[in-house]
This record gives C-alpha cells, sequence and structure tokens, in this order.
C-alpha cells in the first residue's frame, strides 16, 4: 500500500518510543535480518542508532560508540542534541533530518541514523562502505596505451575518476534520486559555461519527471524515459565506460548522465558518427589514427552493404563485372540463397548468445563445435553455400569491429532489412531499401540534434574531422553541434 502524505510527512518528534515503534516498523526490525537498531545512553539521554549491515562502516560506528561512551553526564548541557552534533561525534559527513521519511531513505541507501531522546531532529552520517570493484578496463573498449581504468557500478568512485581528469571548480555533478522504491541516484555532469543551458534544464526536466516504482536496470531505462517512445533501431546516445572518453566530450561541452549501479555512462546528445570513433585512434599518431579510422570505416561499410550487394549479384550475374567473375556463386545448393542468408544470420546470433552465456572454461569447446558444424558440416551437406558463410564472417568481423556496441546490433538490422528487399525486390529493392533507411536517419534527432550531422546538414570542417583525424592542437574549436556558450577550447 502506497504511503499517505501524511506519513510522508511524518515529522520527528521527542517521544523516542514513538520515533522507535513507527521506525521499527516501516524498516521491518526484527524481520529483516540486515536492518538493525542499537539503543544506548549518553548521560541520561537515550540514543538510538540505525544501520545496515554491510553498509555502515564498522572502523566509525565503532570509534563513534566509543566517544559518546566516554562522556559524562555532567559534560552533557540542556540540549543534548547540538552539543552532540557540533562537538562530541567525531565525523565530518553529518547532516540533520526532520523528517522521519527522509531519515528512512537515507539510511536505505547506506548511511547511519542517529535519533536522539528530547529532540525533533535526526543526525544522518554518511558513514556507508558500499561493495564495488576496482576500476578494471571495459572489455568493450580496450587500447594498447593509454589509461586502462574504467568506470564501475559505483557512482561516486565513477566522479572521482572523472574529476582525476577534469580538476576545474565549474565541474558540477547534480544529483537526484529516481524510483519510488529503488530510489536510484543518478547524476547530470557538465562544465558549467561550456554546456548547453537549454540542454541541461531539458535533461532535468526530463529526469525528474520520471514516475516509475524502480529503475533496476539504471542507465537504459533512464534513456528510454529521456528519448521516448520510439522504434527506432540505432542508438540515439552514446554510452562509454571510459573516463578519460568521458571528460573528453565533458571539455567538448556534452551534458553527462551517470546512473548508480550502472558503469556504462550516457552522453548526451550523440550522433550517428559519434558512434564510429574510438581512444585507439586518439592515443596513436594523427596519421595512424586517421588509418585506423578508416579501417574501421571499412568494417562497418562491409557489416551492412557487403550481403545485400553480393545477394544481388548472385541472383544476377550478368551485373557482375568480367575482372569480378570470381565473386559468383559456384554451388547455390538446394537451398535459397535468401533463405541461407536468414539462417545464417540467425545462427551467428545464436553463436554470439552462447558464447556470452557459456562458462568461460567451455567458451572454447563452443567455438570449436560451432566452427565444425556450421562452416564445414553445413557446407558438406549442402546446407550453405561456402560463399555464404565467407561473407557472413567477413560481415560479422565489421560488426565486431564497430566501436559501438549499440550501433552494431541496428547495422545488422540494417543488413537484414536489406537483404530481404534485395530477396523481394532485387535492384529496385537495394536501392528503395537504402533510400528508406537514409531518410529514416536524415529525420533523426537526439535531443534536437540532427542524427547524421556533420553530414546532413553539412558541415564541412567537422566533416573533415571526422573522416581525417586532426591533431589535437588544431581543434581550438568546440563542436558547433553542442551549442557551447564559449566554443573556444584556447
Amino acid at each position: 500500500m502506497p504511503e499517505t502524505k501524511s506519513e510522508k510527512k511524518r515529522l520527528i518528534v521527542e517521544d523516542l518510543d514513538e520515533n522507535k515503534e513507527y521506525l521499527n516498523d516501516k524498516l521491518g526490525i526484527g524481520v529483516s535480518f540486515d536492518v538493525g537498531v542499537h539503543e544506548f545512553t549518553v548521560g541520561r539521554t537515550r540514543i538510538l542508532l540505525y544501520y545496515i549491515n554491510g553498509f555502515a562502516s564498522d572502523n566509525i560506528i565503532t570509534q563513534v560508540l566509543r566517544d559518546l561512551n566516554d562522556l559524562r553526564e555532567r559534560e552533557l548541557p540542556a540540549d543534548v542534541f547540538e552539543h552532540l552534533y557540533h562537538r562530541y561525534i567525531p565525523y565530518f559527513q553529518m547532516a540533520k533530518v526532520a523528517t522521519a521519511n527522509e531519515f528512512i531513505d537515507k539510511l536505505l541507501v547506506g548511511q547511519v541514523g542517529l535519533v536522539i531522546e528530547g529532540s525533533h531532529n535526526a543526525i544522518i552520517m554518511d558513514a556507508k562502505v558500499l561493495p564495488t570493484r576496482s576500476p578494471e578496463e571495459p572489455d568493450t573498449e580496450r587500447i594498447v596505451r593509454g589509461a586502462h581504468d574504467g568506470f564501475t557500478e559505483t557512482l561516486v568512485l565513477n566522479t572521482v575518476l572523472t574529476r582525476r581528469r577534469i580538476r576545474d571548480e565549474r565541474l558540477r555533478f547534480e544529483i537526484m534520486q529516481i524510483g519510488e522504491r529503488t530510489k536510484t541516484d543518478v547524476a547530470i555532469a557538465y562544465i558549467k559555461g561550456v554546456a548547453n543551458t537549454e540542454l541541461i534544464d531539458k535533461l532535468k526536466h526530463r529526469l525528474q519527471n520520471i514516475q516509475i516504482d524502480g529503475i533496476p536496470m539504471a542507465e537504459k531505462t533512464v534513456e528510454e524515459f529521456i528519448i521516448g517512445k520510439t522504434f527506432n533501431p540505432f542508438p540515439l546516445v552514446r554510452y562509454t565506460e571510459r573516463p578519460d572518453v568521458a571528460a573528453v566530450h565533458l571539455l567538448e561541452g556534452h551534458v553527462l548522465i551517470y546512473v548508480d549501479t550502472s558503469p556504462s555512462v550516457m552522453i548526451t546528445p550523440a550522433t550517428y558518427f559519434h558512434h564510429v570513433q574510438h581512444a585507439e585512434e586518439y592515443r596513436q599518431t594523427p596519421v595512424v589514427g586517421a588509418y585506423l579510422r578508416w579501417v574501421r570505416f571499412f568494417g562497418i561499410f562491409a557489416s551492412v552493404f557487403l550481403l545485400p550487394v553480393w545477394l544481388l549479384l548472385a541472383m544476377h550475374p550478368s551485373l557482375i563485372p568480367e575482372p569480378l567473375h570470381f565473386i559468383g556463386i559456384k554451388d547455390k545448393g538446394s537451398i535459397p540463397l535468401l533463405a541461407q542468408f536468414l539462417m545464417a544470420e540467425v545462427g551467428l546470433d545464436l553463436m554470439r548468445m552462447a558464447a556470452i552465456h557459456t562458462p568461460s572454461p567451455l567458451s572454447i569447446a563452443m567455438g570449436l563445435l560451432a566452427a565444425i558444424l556450421v562452416g564445414d558440416v553445413a557446407i558438406d551437406v549442402g546446407l550453405f553455400a561456402p560463399e555464404v558463410i565467407l561473407y557472413l564472417a567477413v560481415a560479422a568481423v565489421g560488426m565486431f569491429a564497430t566501436p559501438s556496441y549499440e550501433l552494431s546490433l541496428a547495422n545488422r538490422l540494417v543488413r537484414i532489412f536489406l537483404i530481404l528487399m534485395v530477396g523481394f525486390f532485387s535492384t529496385a529493392g537495394l536501392m528503395i531499401g537504402l533510400l528508406v533507411v537514409l531518410i529514416g536517419l536524415a529525420v533523426t534527432r537526439s535531443l534536437d540534434t540532427p542524427y547524421l550531422w556533420p553530414f546532413i546538414p553539412f558541415n564541412f570542417k567537422a566533416m573533415k574531422d571526422i573522416l581525417v583525424r586532426m591533431a589535437v592542437p588544431m581543434k581550438n574549436r568546440r563542436p558547433s553541434i553542442v551549442r557551447s556558450p564559449n566554443s573556444s577550447r584556447q
């Protein structure tokens, strides 16, 4: 049953027993084994200490209790609360709360609460120890040179990793809680004077208007509320687990969203071309970085267009130029090519999911089994043409070379769509399919930002910076797409 308005505003009262009865009932004291309360006396004043096992720091709580137990009655004035708060509790991260609802909310995020007899306020100490892992390099954004730390599932640690790289007093982290039951901490990060204030206000407004009982899926749920209902498969925000990438985008004028319990940070606004760049390109010389970027572009292009174009040429051999006659198909087999491609696409996804869910000691055996059955036996029995497996493998390599995992999945859906259009409508189907995809991307906007910028609308300087990895000293202006009030980086 949801809380009534009066319950949400219930005040801390002077009667300690009344506070104890209400808080014990709400927190499930005696039912939940991990929520505890310790009653003790300082002088003649009774005090309740509430905590959650595993969250509270044993060392800090022990020190506080030791110092309070050493107090003598004569050392305490009439106003015990103020004396304890300002003098005798040896801890610096403290706050006063006046309502039981706020007291419970603070307690459930790991803080420790003190309820003092005869006072209308309670004391909250931020003495929590969060379960966390060490910052490790993200699996999806590995680089050869450079920092190998990554975000974790702890919000405070993620903000520290960011501040370590941007030591500017204008860096802001505005925090709020989302979810009636989960009360998940969500922080908006930006650099004051660099980020666009309209975008900041829009994101804060949309976050504050999220009405849901919880967001256990963290950043993805938040994204769906921010972006709204859409059937567009392309990612409209960019995710990163690298603090250096997050810092770069903050300096460019982007606004980032950090969600507690998630190692992925959301970058807004984002265009299609934000998803095709990788940190490795900026850890090498500009020439090498440009080469790596072109190779990556080729892989992304092949992952989308190689299979539909080859299927079209296989269905119409007369379209194959004489110098390229070898790319034709020698033995189509007993199953139509379109069906072979669809079966191969589904099989590839099955192997990918099996590799994710297979325990590490068995993953090698699973890979060998899939390679032997799909790559060899399936061809021998006539299930697949050899060329289908070859070109699908090339497309898969291009898909895995895509820096953004979300973009690679969207590109796969586009590839399947184009294969179907070619299979049913031949050359006209390919042209129509490409036109539909291009128009769909052109009209897509991410938080009022054109998704294909700087290609549509065209911006020569920005497009050149995407095609050729420019040296950092030459990039003295922030991207115009973020509409920063301070566009100069010098």
